[in-house]
């Protein structure tokens, strides 16, 4: 199979491919924890802004922490002006303090702010840490395979959310599953979706990029459907936490 090469701008990928695959997630959080008027939500790692602009339609005020500073920017596109983005951890809450943060992507490099956060936000701030389910729920798991194998790395588990959040010094009460289907008008959005998740980018640097593209192409096969569509059944946990 020849891969479909075409010029890919990550940021955007993710802002306008991938990242909606992961609103069931951010319905199912928001529900449980009753985000509304009233709530004042933190998102660490908001990406481009998605679950902040759903958080915001609920009547909350919200304020957005990544990284990635394009992402921030495309975050800044289509958010109320009033929304505060930021690319580091605020030192402390403007107004009153938050009483919901979200890590919808968590992992383990992220303990030193959340261990930072529990430290400073108040006591019963609420703290929702998600991520990857069960492996054998996720069909996109053996393509995120291949990312390890080109990088020469050994597969990473999906993170221990609550042992995370025991490491940051949160109190966990409750977690779930929420099914997050990736669903993809054909194989090249696909592609393009699963390379902005950042997941293959050490595979990038360390092989031919159209190798790695032709090898997540060679993996999506099982799920192309006779329309030309791709469709990955997902499921993704979550993990409640407070600050004692």
């Amino acid at each position: 199979m020849t891969p479909t090469l075409v010029p890919h701008h990550p940021a955007r990928d993710w802002a306008e491919i991938q990242e909606r695959m992961l609103v069931p997630l951010y319905e199912a959080v928001y529900d449980r924890l009753g985000v509304g008027p009233g709530s004042r939500l933190l998102g660490l790692g908001c990406g481009s802004g998605l679950a902040l602009l759903m958080a915001a339609a609920r009547g909350a005020r919200v304020t957005g922490v990544d990284g990635d500073h394009a992402r921030v920017e495309l975050a800044r596109e289509r958010l109320p002006r009033e929304v505060v983005l930021t690319d580091r951890l605020p030192q402390a809450p403007e107004g009153a303090p938050y009483d919901v943060v979200t890590a919808f992507h968590a992992k383990a490099g992220d303990l030193p702010a959340l261990a930072a956060l529990t430290r400073t936000a108040q006591s019963g701030t609420a703290v929702v840490l998600a991520g990857w389910g069960p492996a054998e729920r996720c069909a996109t798991e053996p393509v995120l395979r291949i990312a390890a194998r080109l990088a020469d790395r050994h597969p990473a588990p999906g993170p221990d959310l609550e042992a995370l959040a025991a490491g940051a010094g949160l109190r966990s009460f409750g977690s779930g599953r929420v099914a997050c289907p990736f669903g993809y008008a054909d194989e090249g959005s696909a592609v393009r979706g699963l390379l902005s998740t950042g997941a293959f980018d050490a595979a990038v640097l360390a092989t031919d990029p159209s190798q790695v593209e032709k090898e997540i192409e060679e993996a999506l096969a099982p799920y192309v459907r006779a329309d030309g569509t791709v469709w990955m059944p997902n499921v993704f946990r979550y993990v409640l936490a407070r600050v004692p």
